[in-house]
């Protein structure tokens, strides 16, 4: 699998995460502080890890920064992205499972290298969920990448009850 990885600085937990995915067999296209000369800065990078998977350019993504929380938003706004920041395995799988994440965000600050282990087992080793409930929300989530503002319920009444 090719995986897009984005990291604001060039932290331990960073260096551990590209050589996890390496020795799992995965190709990394690195970003950001990963890769010498690249633009740093956790927007910039972690969006272009998240383009990489929006473009079909890698199969998922991992963005880094110091709590997980700039990069998850900045890999979000990407259209096609569902980016979620796991701080343990039951989030990770809980992510792949219900959301069909496809980039997972991590915070530098508090991903110890035995918890990066237990997030990326939980990560690679869920599927998406197959339930029509589950798949519906995630279909709900691809339109608001085109969102209009509307309310969300697809029935042609803004958020205040009136037609627009």
């Amino acid at each position: 699998m090719r995986i897009s990885v984005s990291s604001d600085m060039d932290e331990p937990v960073a260096r551990s995460l590209l050589a996890e995915l390496r020795e799992r067999g995965h190709e990394v296209l690195a970003h950001g502080a990963l890769r010498p000369g690249d633009d740093a800065r956790w927007a910039v990078c972690s969006a272009a890890a998240a383009r990489d998977v929006a473009a079909g350019r890698a199969d998922q993504a991992v963005v880094c920064c110091w709590t997980g929380t700039g990069s998850s938003i900045a890999a979000n706004k990407v259209a096609g992205v569902r980016a979620g920041l796991c701080t343990d395995a039951y989030t990770a799988r809980g992510a792949r499972r219900w959301n069909d994440a496809n980039v997972l965000a991590l915070g530098l600050r508090l991903t110890s290298e035995p918890l990066l282990k237990e997030i990326l087992d939980a990560w690679f080793d869920t599927e998406p969920s197959a339930d029509a409930d589950d798949r519906e929300n995630v279909s709900q989530v691809a339109r608001l990448d085109g969102d209009d503002g509307s309310d969300g319920n697809d029935d042609g009444n803004g958020a205040d009850g009136t037609a627009s």
